[in-house]
């Protein structure tokens, strides 16, 4: 019961957001000020989008069941924030004529070499998991404590694309689930459709002029035609055949 209520817990990409979010907290705090960003703004864009990362992640798999298309669109959300939090993070570098570490850096393949711990929550999910993402988050702690704000920024601007490539990865999955399985909505449209065309039937609906199969009454929703009656190919939009009642 406890992991069909928080399933995402137990995702790596929900979990490195999660420490992502915390960090990026902490740069704001330690870093922005008056001086570099004298109306705050900088300061609530980079946490937004670092907080919108695991919020959508969590929410998109809480659709999981209910809509597998929601479910994309929302964690493809989480990867377009955190690209927009990546850019930040090479902004400020570049802002101080400093450019990011290269991939065959000794800092890059630090940061890029650590993997997370596999979660192991048990019954007690919430105090277990927020554990395993503090723990997880210090595993970065020779960076992200810095005082250098340049060694922040790089360590984060690599965690920042990491999980970009997590979540491309998932998005594939969940595509190729969604081919196999669709999704609950998604059926219920199907079956929707389907009755439509047995009630059209056992209507003695007329034919279809292109294809010859049953149409269904539909109502014209823009157009001169609007709100009235008129038939339509139940296999639309395979087949536009329509004819007047």
């Amino acid at each position: 019961m406890e992991i069909n209520r928080f399933g995402y817990y137990w995702l790596d990409t929900w979990i490195l957001a999660n420490v992502i979010q915390l960090a990026t907290q902490d740069f704001c705090t330690r870093f922005l000020n008056h001086t570099n960003d004298p109306c705050g703004r900088q300061y609530d864009q980079m946490t937004q989008a670092a907080r919108s990362a695991p919020a959508n992640i969590a929410e998109g798999n809480s659709r999981h069941s209910t809509s597998k298309e929601t479910e994309m669109k929302l964690t493809d959300v989480a990867r377009a924030t955190l690209s927009e939090l990546a850019n930040d993070y090479l902004n400020w570098l570049l802002r101080q004529e400093s450019i990011p570490w290269s991939i065959n850096s000794s800092e890059y393949k630090a940061v890029s070499n650590i993997r997370l711990d596999r979660p192991d929550y048990n019954d007690d999910v919430l105090y277990k998991s927020s554990i395993h993402i503090l723990a997880q988050k210090h595993k970065f702690d020779q960076w992200l404590t810095s005082e250098d704000s340049l060694v922040v920024a790089n360590c984060l601007l690599v965690l920042c694309n990491r999980l970009v490539m997590m979540i491309g990865r998932q998005i594939e999955r969940q595509l190729e689930v969604f081919k196999v399985e669709g999704g609950f909505t998604e059926g219920l449209t199907a079956e929707r459709l389907s009755y439509r065309k047995q009630q059209s039937v056992h209507a003695d609906a007329p034919t279809c002029p292109l294809c010859g199969k049953p149409m269904i009454k539909r109502i014209a929703k823009k157009g001169i035609n609007s709100g009235k009656e008129f038939w339509s190919c139940s296999d639309y939009p395979k087949c536009n055949g329509t004819k007047p009642v």
